[in-house]
């Protein structure tokens, strides 16, 4: 059940969340309801123009070609996700929404952040979101035909109590977007995942939003333990380690020359 403090902190609209699920011999009017819910949650509640729905997957699904986690990955998977969340975005800032908007919680552990970049950096930006949407964690939560909904507020078996703070770093208020917060390419979580610490809760901001500890603030240093890969066509005969100490708004563009290398990022810890 959700804390008791929920209206102080400002997530009572989850105290009695509204699971959408298309259920067996479900109407034209309920696959719309669940349409509109699975854009609210994975374009994390940003407004959404008429000529930027998916007409094609939400013809599929409302036809029943397709259960609502296709349609999940269809959204997850588009450009209209990518240019909200991954283009202009910090890699580490995309990894968090996706587990916000895809399923429902914070990430626990910097290992998570680091598994997601190296299957970013080895397998591209689509097998990195499947592996969300086909992990057992899921599977478990949503199944076919559930949309996404925010886990992370209520206490579960399976879900870690350091997982509950977390998410106040990602979520600012039940009006609020995802892209309308401040310094909204930035990471939240980096300084705590990276220590392996518990998130604070500071009190509620204006209008009952939420407010975290600021986590990634500029002039921070970056420790990026690297596996360096083979250069052009040479052989791979062994992978040599090297370290980069990066201040915090270079962490993005060296990732991304890390990844034209050839590289792999092996750990990211605050230096």
């Amino acid at each position: 059940m959700a804390i008791t403090a929920a209206s102080r902190l400002g997530i009572s609209a989850f105290d009695n969340t509204n699971i959408v699920e298309l259920r067996p011999n479900w109407s034209k009017e309920d696959a719309q309801i669940a349409i509109a819910a699975v854009y609210r949650q994975v374009l994390g509640n940003d407004h959404l123009m008429k000529s930027e729905r998916l007409t094609s997957a939400e013809s599929l699904l409302g036809d029943g070609s397709i259960p609502v986690r296709e349609f999940v990955r269809a959204v997850a998977k588009s450009e209209l996700y990518k240019a909200k969340f991954f283009y202009n975005n910090y890699h580490p800032r995309t990894i968090e929404l996706n587990f916000k908007h895809l399923l429902g919680r914070a990430p626990y552990d910097e290992a998570e952040i680091i598994e997601h970049l190296d299957l970013y950096q080895n397998q591209g930006f689509e097998a990195d979101i499947d592996s969300y949407l086909d992990s057992d964690e899921y599977v478990q939560n949503f199944g076919e035909n559930i949309v996404p909904y925010y886990r992370g507020f209520s206490t579960q078996r399976g879900q870690k109590t350091v997982g509950f703070t977390r998410m106040f770093q990602l979520y600012q208020g039940y009006a609020n977007s995802d892209r309308a917060q401040g310094n909204t390419g930035s990471p939240r979580l980096t300084y705590d995942l990276a220590r392996n610490i518990a998130t604070p809760v500071n009190s509620p901001g204006g209008r009952g939003s939420l407010s975290g500890t600021t986590t990634t603030e500029r002039g921070n240093l970056y420790r990026l333990r690297v596996t360096k890969g083979a250069i052009g066509r040479a052989p791979q005969i062994r992978r040599s380690l090297q370290e980069y100490v990066v201040p915090y708004e270079r962490l993005s563009a060296t990732l991304q020359k890390i990844n034209k290398q050839g590289g792999r990022v092996i750990s990211l810890t605050n230096a």
